[in-house]
């Protein structure tokens, strides 16, 4: 008997039946050739529904012309061969496909040449997020829109899809209708919740006329955008039970948040210090309200967790789907009951969102294969076993003992200290992130089913390398902190982070961190030591707190700081410091920046590479790979990707 009966059981949605209640929600990839599904899209997908999802659904395509460049493009007949395709390789593996169907509206117009836009929504208003003054969209455009949406609706059931699914969440186009504080018309589509919901009944009916009854038809909305001028929640939920109630949808789909507001745009993607299922209360509410199937997902990452709220009749279906870019074969290890071997989502949002925000493709700082399906996919196996020796236990080391071994080669792995994970054992230690360990709990796990051979405790130099005779060795040693000289340290209490976050020294109650990095060490130890009691000024070698990090990730970080009273310095090159106050340079001007009444100064100056052992291999006659931190210093992402590279290469 599985230990998951509640979502492994099978759900009748509308005309269509899924075999069990994991779906990949609709999230953007930028695996797209001119706005078009191509081969890494449809494998990417391919991947998730050969390792046992339901459904998937795609991401959110434009439908009109006032949708701007930039999202999948379902607006003309060019859409069908791709998805076709993709709906072939997914409907191999007995999962569904739906399409997504968006605009953004009042948020931003992309045209995919740099500028920017007309952004059309349902009155003139300012977006806090992006900065935009959208053109109140005339009812013409309406009624021409309204078609645009059957229209492609229409192609996606021309390419096989199950269903389509209308995107009335995240203060998207619908939703800007649905609210108030966005929706000044004063015609037919604005003023009363009757005229408000007039756009979304209608894009609903078109919908409908596109596809047939024999189709699913799903919309999903935010059951709170969880900003200050955000629809009501109260009304959202009256908005989901009139609408269910017209009969056009077969099921609702209930998120939370807002991509038009930056508190609101943290729930678009959750980061890792949001709990668990969050939103299953939400959807629950909803299901109080409608007779049609009701879907979830926010922070499930676990099948026990996804377990638990369809058990508990919260919700019919969960969307898991960072928990399926981490690991593809998610649902088919819950239903063979090999837990221990899920690859757990630790919601660090770095290769995921944080990659599309960017423009680039796809991945996952566990997973790298993510995204790489195409190239990384499937490993030939060893043409010949060959001794490998893999020097570091951090996260680039045992990915790359992992990888070696899986192919047929014998594989130890020397770690010199007590513990595996190198710098993911310190990042653990900031508050909010202790799932980042989860990484070595996984790689840990990768590693002994492949069975490498770990001896700690053991440091390796060339003398050991040549009595242990390896064909080839994988250096990944890593890094140490960077401790430049700081003029008056001598009579200053100057500590690093990592002896901070350890505890090895004694920091007094006013503080300065000086962040060269400007990533999450920063942010991470300025909230620890404000908890702590600490008086803390946080003085960046940059333009904001996290500015290298994920805006989601960040943006709640620098909030959480703020209520801590902790102060920021931005632009602050760290210049000197004495026995009471820490001087600092402003980066642009010049001018100088000075904190009095300091009791110690934490830095954050990035680290320097320990490549010891690989230069002192330079001319040994095995073969040599590096991967992670001793090639460069950078972050766990890059070390991962090595450390796949190299266990492929050697």
């Amino acid at each position: 008997m599985s230990a998951f009966p509640h979502l492994f059981s099978p759900l009748k949605v509308g005309p269509a039946t899924f075999k069990n209640r994991i779906f990949s929600t609709g999230h953007m990839t930028c695996l797209l050739d001119d706005y078009l599904p191509d081969d890494r899209f449809i494998a990417y997908h391919e991947a998730r529904a050969r390792g046992g999802a339901g459904l998937i659904i795609t991401e959110a395509a434009a439908v009109h012309w006032t949708s701007g460049k930039r999202n999948l493009n379902a607006a003309d007949d060019a859409c069908i061969p791709g998805y076709r395709r993709t709906a072939e390789a997914v409907h191999r593996h007995g999962c569904a496909m739906f399409g997504q169907l968006g605009h953004g509206g009042a948020y931003a117009a992309v045209t995919g040449d740099g500028s920017l836009g007309v952004a059309y929504g349902p009155s003139q208003v300012t977006t806090e997020r992006s900065h935009t003054v959208s053109r109140e969209m005339p009812v013409a455009i309406i009624n021409d829109l309204v078609r645009a949406y059957g229209a492609a609706a229409a192609r996606m059931k021309k390419a096989g899809l199950d269903g389509v699914e209308i995107l009335a969440s995240h203060s998207l186009l619908p939703a800007q209708f649905l609210n108030p504080h966005m929706n000044r018309r004063r015609d037919a589509y604005g003023g009363s919740l009757e005229n408000r919901m007039r756009f979304l009944r209608e894009v609903i009916a078109s919908v409908r006329d596109g596809v047939g009854s024999g189709t699913v038809v799903g919309m999903r909305i935010s059951g709170d955008e969880m900003h200050a001028e955000g629809g009501d929640p109260d009304e959202l939920l009256e908005v989901c039970r009139l609408i269910a109630a017209d009969g056009g949808l077969d099921y609702v789909n209930v998120i939370a948040g807002s991509m038009i507001a930056l508190k609101g745009s943290i729930h678009v993607v959750p980061p890792m210090n949001i709990e668990h299922g969050y939103l299953a209360p939400m959807a629950h509410a909803v299901k109080k309200l409608v007779e049609i199937p009701v879907f979830v997902a926010g922070r499930i990452n676990q099948p026990q967790e996804a377990e638990k709220i369809v058990a508990g009749g919260q919700a019919d279906m969960c969307g898991m789907t960072r928990a399926q870019i981490c690991d593809p074969e998610m649902a088919n290890k819950a239903k063979d009951g090999r837990t221990d071997d899920i690859r757990a989502c630790i919601a660090c949002n770095q290769a995921c969102i944080g990659h599309m925000q960017v423009g680039l493709g796809i991945s996952c700082i566990q997973r790298p294969e993510t995204g790489r399906e195409v190239d990384y996919g499937t490993r030939p196996p060893a043409a010949v076993a060959r001794k490998v020796m893999v020097v570091g236990g951090g996260p680039a080391g045992m990915k790359a003992a992992a990888v070696a071994a899986e192919r047929g080669h014998d594989v130890t792995l020397y770690e010199a200290s007590a513990q595996l994970g190198g710098q993911a054992q310190l990042a653990q230690m900031l508050p909010g992130r202790a799932e980042f360990g989860g990484i070595v709990t996984n790689l840990s796990r990768e590693m002994e089913l492949a069975g490498v051979k770990v001896v700690k405790q053991t440091p390796v130099d060339r003398a050991f390398v040549e009595r242990e005779a390896p064909d080839a060795v994988i250096v990944a040693t890593g890094a140490l902190p960077r401790r430049p000289e700081i003029e008056g340290a001598e009579d200053a209490h100057v500590v690093d982070a990592w002896a901070a976050l350890k505890g090895e020294a004694n920091v007094g109650g006013r503080v300065v961190v000086a962040d060269w990095r400007c990533d999450w060490i920063g942010l991470g130890l300025a909230e620890k030591l404000a908890r702590d009691g600490c008086r803390v000024t946080l003085a960046v070698d940059g333009y904001m707190p996290g500015q290298r990090i994920q805006m989601y990730v960040r943006d709640r970080w620098i909030g959480e700081l703020h209520k801590l009273g902790v102060e920021i310095v931005p632009y602050a090159r760290l210049f000197g410091a004495d026995a009471d106050s820490v001087y600092f340079q402003h980066a642009t001007s010049g001018e100088p920046i000075i904190v009095d009444e300091v009791d110690t100064l934490v830095t954050s100056l990035g680290h320097l590479s320990v490549d010891t052992l690989a230069q002192a291999l330079d001319d040994w006659s095995g073969q040599v790979l590096m991967a992670g931190d001793c090639l460069s210093p950078r972050t766990c992402e890059e070390a991962v990707l090595e450390g796949l590279k190299a266990g492929v290469a050697v």
